[in-house]
């Protein structure tokens, strides 16, 4: 089995030094270099091709999310873990959508922390369990905005064709027949047809119901 070549980036020695230990009787990991801030840590992957990265948040000079997303547009295959003492839903969510491949605890048992780093060196995906439930709750929440949504739009039993819709556009605006007339390069008295005939198919009899149907249908 190769071993995985990694890059601490911690502006706490202490933290690196920890980790280097817990991982020296490992033969299957290699700390290759580490780095005190995100400056650093891009520095040495101009020179070091590492398999995995291991990061903090909270840095000096550029902190992790900066490098995740860094890393993630210079180097997309090299694995990211971001490794912070912080559970908040913004920098859980916040490393997500900069491209992390996992987030862990530094409270972390050193059995979770092994599995972590077989995970995401294996390109899987590896969150920590209260850092999933951030996950999971800010995607149901995402669903039943979607949910709600697609439900308050109601679909009408007929479609308007382009035409009628350019024209709804154009009435919505509050102009007169003549406006209208002007837009659509028609006489007055189409124009007056054109609105006639979509307030009829709509069943409305003013502006004021036609901007709720339309707002109601999702029309424009």
């Amino acid at each position: 089995m190769e071993e995985i070549r990694i890059i601490l980036v911690d502006d706490h020695v202490l933290v690196r030094d920890g980790i280097k230990a817990l991982l020296e009787n490992e033969q299957e990991f290699l700390v290759i270099d580490e780095a005190s801030n995100g400056v650093e840590a891009l520095e040495i992957l101009k020179e070091t091709q590492p398999d995995l990265l291991i990061v903090d948040i909270r840095m000096p000079v550029m902190n992790g999310i900066e490098v995740v997303n860094e890393v993630n547009s210079t180097y997309p295959h090299l694995k990211t873990l971001i490794l912070s003492m912080h559970d908040s839903e913004e920098y859980v969510l916040n490393s997500i959508a900069a491209g992390a491949d996992g987030y862990l605890l530094k409270g972390s048992s050193k059995e979770e922390f092994l599995k972590a780093l077989h995970t995401v060196a294996s390109g899987g995906k590896y969150f920590t369990g209260d850092v999933s439930s951030i996950i999971i709750n800010n995607m149901m929440g995402a669903t039943v905005a979607q949910s709600k949504k697609e439900s308050s739009q109601k679909e009408l039993p007929f479609k308007l064709t382009k035409r009628e819709k350019q024209i709804l556009s154009i009435v919505l605006q509050g102009k007169s027949n003549k406006e209208v007339a002007k837009e659509l390069e028609v006489s007055k008295r189409t124009a007056e047809v054109h609105r006639y005939n979509l307030m009829k198919k709509l069943d409305v009899k003013n502006l004021i119901e036609l901007s709720k149907m339309a707002e109601e249908y999702n029309l424009i």
